[in-house]
Order: structure tokens, then sequence, then C-alpha cells
């Protein structure tokens, strides 16, 4: 067995279904040994979508998933997809291949310090400098991505630790046969390198799958959270993605809110967590109902600019924060209740303390009803809109929400379009929504897609694109066919980057850098071999849509959007 092979028996034994990566000599064992045991190797046209893949079954599956990519370059285009994993809180593996061990720091090729460059944007960069190192390194790796707040590993994998050993001594040495006494001198030395290298080798075995148990809160805190509960008139509890990490989470916490019975609010990967219509979730108006509730609980969520740094929370109402990180705990606001353990298991504690919920709050919560069913009204009363020419985004956004089969898995991959298919899209149950999270990284859509339909092969996937962000992605067309995987695109289509250019405009009465052009997107995805239609008026999108669902091939619906107003005043700092 080479090294390629270890690697592949650590990625079966842990369970991992698919590798994605971008081709390159350096990890091409790796490549090669995985599909030998059935692990299916997706290959991409950029390696940050292989890393968005990898992020996507994180998310999906709460297990971590795996992008191989090669050294270099190969390495340095994965960063804004690592960082983005890193903020999203998502346990992903990569393996990065490296320039020989020996041969490190003396100008080999694609040789720079990678450590250096992976080091601020994951939980531990683990280099390997020997072939019986791999199998507890990468075991290490998981273990690291798994406990307390998830995030990306990086494994350094030399080409030498990679490769079998009679490969790597003619590596080393096809070039070297000189007999005078320094050539000699390099040969011995190079010859104990190799030997170094690949000495115990054959003791390295698998073991089993790594799990991590989620960290549990403080049973005395969580007792002070029920008897803030019990005082409350007007509670409102925001779940938001970390509440989610722990693989099998969701159901648990869904029994919890709902004997919790209070007013519930989703944000991020919990988005969906209760299904389209239940009661006690609420999806307009929240910053008026922070701002009224004299209690709220943030469950995986931090106090950032999504919440204006805490300032959305009366100061008078009773904070209540539950949250494995100690930082965002306590991260602009500090809470009157610290909870530091995994939101789940916290909310679970307070509903058994405050037992069955009875009619609780029902005042409160039909307040909060009213004002949804309001906003929802003036929303469908705005997608009734036939303007000229195009179609009005919300309309868009409603005919896609009324066609979108059950358990479909919709990935958000834009700005204007995405915002405004947040108020009206309704996942019908938990993990079927991807968004990029915190760090806002335009282009996640095609690598999200990739790693949903891995991790939910039985599930339709949508992106929902907006034309500047499609163009990260269009050249992913090209893997979804030749993978036979039939993602459905929708791209709002008005030749601008509209949510950036309508603030700059009002205020800097100026579009530089904001215009594109009326690009036809679907004729570029035919090109690749997809299906491409193109949708001119709100008459062609409903059937537009039928022939996607249709499909059992990629297809891209490229819809030409009229100018809206819908999202107004959305600048966020």
């Amino acid at each position: 067995m080479h090294g390629g092979d270890l690697v592949a028996e650590v990625l079966r034994a842990q369970g991992v279904e698919a590798v994605f990566t971008l081709c390159g000599g350096h990890i091409s064992p790796i490549l090669v040994a995985a599909k030998q045991r059935g692990i299916r190797v997706v290959d991409t046209r950029h390696e940050a979508t292989a890393v968005f893949a990898a992020d996507a079954v994180s998310r999906l599956t709460g297990r971590p998933g795996v992008a191989a990519v090669t050294a270099g370059p190969g390495l340095t285009n994965t960063v804004t997809a690592v960082k983005n994993a890193q903020l999203a809180q998502s346990p992903l593996v990569l393996l990065g291949g490296g320039a020989p061990t020996v041969l490190q720091g003396r100008g080999a090729l694609q040789d720079i310090d990678q450590g250096a460059l992976m080091r601020p944007h994951v939980k531990a960069v683990l280099p390997v400098r020997r072939v019986r190192d791999i199998v507890p390194t990468l075991e290490r790796a998981f273990r690291t991505a798994l406990e307390g707040v998830p995030g990306p590993v990086f494994v350094e994998l030399p080409i030498d630790v990679l490769y079998a050993e009679d490969v790597v001594r003619g590596m080393y040495g096809a070039a070297r046969s000189g007999t005078s006494p320094a050539e000699r001198a390099v040969q011995a030395y190079l010859r104990f390198q190799v030997g170094r290298i690949f000495r115990g080798a054959g003791s390295a075995v698998a073991g089993g799958r790594v799990d991590v148990e989620a960290p549990s809160p403080d049973a005395a805190v969580v007792a002070r959270a029920v008897e803030a509960l019990r005082g409350a008139e007007r509670p409102v509890l925001l779940v938001g993605s970390q509440a989610l990490v722990a693989a099998g989470s969701a159901q648990r916490l869904v029994d919890a809110l709902e004997r919790i019975g209070a007013p519930v609010y989703l944000s991020g990967m919990a988005r969906g967590l209760l299904g389209a219509h239940h009661p006690l979730q609420q999806r307009h108006k929240r910053r008026e109902a922070l701002r009224e509730a004299d209690l709220v609980v943030l469950a995986g969520v931090p106090a950032d600019f999504r919440l204006d740094y805490g300032n959305h929370v009366a100061r008078k109402a009773v904070l209540v924060s539950a949250n494995r990180s100690a930082a965002d705990l306590r991260r602009n606001r500090r809470p009157d209740v610290a909870i530091l353990g995994d939101a789940t298991l916290a909310l679970q504690g307070v509903a058994a303390g405050l037992g069955e919920p009875g009619a609780r709050w029902e005042g409160w919560r039909e307040r909060l009803r009213g004002r949804d069913a309001a906003r929802d009204a003036d929303i469908a009363e705005r997608a009734q809109a036939r303007p000229v020419t195009g179609v009005d985004p919300l309309t868009l956004c409603r005919d896609l929400a009324a066609a979108l089969p059950p358990e479909a898995v919709v990935v958000g991959d834009g700005g204007d379009i995405v915002a405004t298919a947040s108020y009206v899209l309704r996942p019908d149950g938990p993990l079927r929504w991807l968004d990029p999270g915190v760090f806002g990284t335009l282009g996640v859509g095609a690598g999200f897609a990739l790693g949903a339909a891995v991790a939910r092969p039985g599930a339709q996937i949508w992106v929902v694109f907006g034309d500047g962000s499609v163009g990260y992605s269009m050249t992913e067309f090209d893997t979804f066919v030749r993978h036979g995987i039939p993602v459905r695109a929708v791209v709002g289509n008005d030749a601008s980057w509209s949510q950036i250019a309508r603030e700059q405009v009002e205020i800097l009465k100026d579009d530089v850098g904001t215009v594109l052009a009326p690009t036809r997107y679907d004729l570029v995805a035919a090109g690749f071999g997809a299906t491409g239609i193109r949708v001119e008026s709100t008459e062609e999108l409903a059937p537009a849509l039928e022939r996607a669902v249709g499909s059992d091939a990629p297809v891209l619906v490229d819809v030409r959007l009229a100018p809206s107003d819908f999202r107004k005043g959305s600048i966020s700092m």
C-alpha cells in the first residue's frame, strides 16, 4: 500500500462518500485509491468549488466533508472557501498536496509555506512527514474538525508520502548517479531521508469512525434560563446555524422548541427547521419583535452585524445566549444568562425544566402572527405586479416556491435576488436551505449544489443565482453534466449588481462597477451540455419552472428581471 491507499482507508472508515477535487500530480494517489474503494471522486473546475462542496456536505450531514487539492496555487485557490467554512463553523477536512519533504524550501515546484497560508483560516494545520503518520494525523483531523466549535482542518500531504516507496526512491535518485565524494554524500543523505519517510509504514492501520460528543452546558446555568423564562411575558427565541451542527440534532431541537412554546425566528442553516407553516415560527418584522420582547434567547447566534451588534435586543430585556464558542457567547453584548455549550442540549434542558407549555404566551404569539400575516399579504400583493418587460423578482420567487417539489434543497447564491427569496421561499423541513452564512461569500452556488447532491441523493437540488454571482459558477455546469448531477438553477438576470447599485447610485450618484451585460446565461449553460431555458415574461415563468422540475439533466432557467425597489435601504456594515 502507498500513502494514497492509507488516506483512502481512513476516509472509508470515517464514512466519507465523496471526495471533491481538482486533479494534480501531488494528490493523484489519493484520488485513485479513493475510487478503488468505492468513494466517489467529484472533480470540479475550480478548487474553491471543491471546498464549497465539502462545506455543504458538512452542513447537511454534521460529518466532515472532504476536499483534496494540489499544492501551491491549488491550495491558494481555496482560501476564500475555507474562510467561509471557518466562519460558518463547518467541520470539513481539506487535504492538500505538498512539495517533497526533503526539497521544501529549496525551490521545488509549487513550494510555498502552506502552513503559514492556512493557519489563520482553520482550526489546525496538520503536516504529515512520514507514511506511518498518515492514519493518526487524518483521524486527528476528523476529531479536531468536529469537537467544540466545529471548523475546517488542513492536512498537508507531501508528494513523497503519498507515492509508493520504489517510485519515491526513483524520484530522488534518478538524476543523481555521480561518483564524486560530494555526490555520494548527497545520495547517502537522500537514501537516509527516504528510509525515514517509509520506516514503520506497515504499522499504519485505519481505526473506527471518529465521533465527538456535543459539549454539554452547565445544568445550573440552564436552570437560571428556565427561571428567567418562567417570568417572561414576551419571550422570543432566535435559532441559528450552530444549533444544527451536530448530526441528528434537528428533531431533538424541534421537540425542545415545541415544548418551550415561545415564538421562534430561524436564521441561516436553521431555516426550514419547523417546516413551512409551523404556528411557532415567525418570519417577518424580527427587529420589531426583538425590541418589544422582555426576554430573548439566542441559540447558536452571535450578536454580530445581523443583530446590529446586539442593539436589536432592548437593553431592558433579559438576554439568554447559548453558544459553543466562549467568544461568540459574549461578543458585543454580554448576556444575562450565558450558557456555554451546545445550543440544542441547552434548549432541551430548558424545555425539560419548563414542563408542558399549555397556553402560555398565546396572546404574544397571536400578536406576532398578525404582523406576519399582514406582511405576507403585502408581499403577495406586490408579487402580482405585471411589468411591461421582464419578471418582478417577487413573482419569480413566488412561482419558484410553488414549483418546488417536496424535500427540495435550495441553495442561495446572490445578493438582491437571494435576499428577496428569503422572504418568500419556505423550506418544508430542516437542512433544506444553504446560503454562504456570515461571510456573505458569492460563488458558493455550484459547490453547495454538488455537496447537496451527494448528501441528499433523493432530493432535487435548486440554486437561486443572481446574474452577478452566477459568473463564478458557470464553468461548473460542465461538472454537473460530466457527473450526471441534475442541478436546477434559476438566474435572476437584471444586468446589474443590484444590491450594490441601489444604494451606490442613490448615495454617490454613480453606477460605476455595478453594470453587467444582459448575458444569455441559458445559452452559456447549453454550451456546456446542460439545458438552457430563457424567460422574458411572467407568462413564460411557470411553464419554464415546470419543465425544469421534470428534467433529468442539469437545467438553467435565465429569467429577465424587471427593476424593483422591494429591498431599498438594505445596505449592511
